[in-house]
């Protein structure tokens, strides 16, 4: 079995988390570190290291990620903030990369090497079935496959010209309804738009426009895409095997 180097980073430790379901159960952080201790094999773990975790001064290995989820009852995804890395994922379902690779059709060495250069090569099949293990939403799909920079790109163009022409690539990007698309594109577009003409000043009898105005809007625009998916109370389809 493949062994994760102790160095790899692991997912963002939700530190809040980790104290409230402590409390939840009526243990101090003595308890915690007495259980990953003698259940775990873990015998560094101390009450003073529990509290630094907790306080965000320094976050758990994976090794003692899973260890602390144990001793709390809880599932290691319930510890974490928002996996956004294929491995990140994968740790918070609790899954080994074998049973990913496995899963998806790979054999391991080539799907480690995807996951140490945060790069994702598999086929359209392959993608569509790491999406079921992994349970991924599309928009995490898109994130982890490497494709969120150029659904940035399109998004971006659609609100600064017309919308209309880009409804069709991002569609094709995207399995999902070109109604659905079109419509959270022009609602991006009329919303950057409104933005812009707030910004517009007069200077020395001239119209100008605020050079740094709409750059958060546009920065942010991939998360404002998925906002107005949502809202709009879109399902968020699962990639296909077909890639459509």
């Amino acid at each position: 079995m493949h062994q994760e180097p102790a160095h790899r980073p692991t997912p963002p430790f939700d530190a809040p988390a980790a104290r409230k379901l402590r409390l939840a159960l009526g243990m101090g952080p003595e308890h915690v570190a007495y259980g990953m201790r003698t259940s775990f094999g873990l015998p560094h773990v101390t009450p003073d290291l529990v509290l630094t975790w907790e306080r965000g001064l320094a976050s758990p290995g994976h090794g003692e990620l899973v260890a602390l989820a144990g001793v709390l009852w809880c599932s290691v995804s319930e510890l974490i903030g928002a996996p956004r890395t294929l491995r990140e994922h994968r740790i918070a379902r609790g899954l080994a990369a074998e049973d990913v690779a496995r899963a998806v059709g790979l054999q391991l060495l080539a799907y480690i090497r995807m996951e140490e250069a945060d790069e994702w090569r598999g086929s359209e099949r392959q993608s569509a079935a790491l999406a079921e293990v992994l349970e991924l939403s599309l928009a995490d799909h898109v994130t982890v496959t490497g494709r969120e920079p150029k659904l940035a790109q399109m998004l971006r163009g659609a609100v600064t010209t017309r919308w209309q022409a880009y409804v069709r690539p991002v569609g094709k990007l995207l399995p999902m309804e070109r109604r659905v698309v079109g419509h959270a594109l022009r609602a991006l577009h009329t919303e950057y738009q409104g933005r812009m003409v707030k910004t517009l000043s007069w200077a020395g009898g001239a119209v100008t426009l605020d050079a740094d105005a709409g750059h958060d809007f546009l920065d942010r625009i991939v998360d404002r895409f998925w906002t107005t998916i949502r809202h709009d109370g879109a399902p968020e389809a699962r990639p296909r095997p077909d890639g459509g």
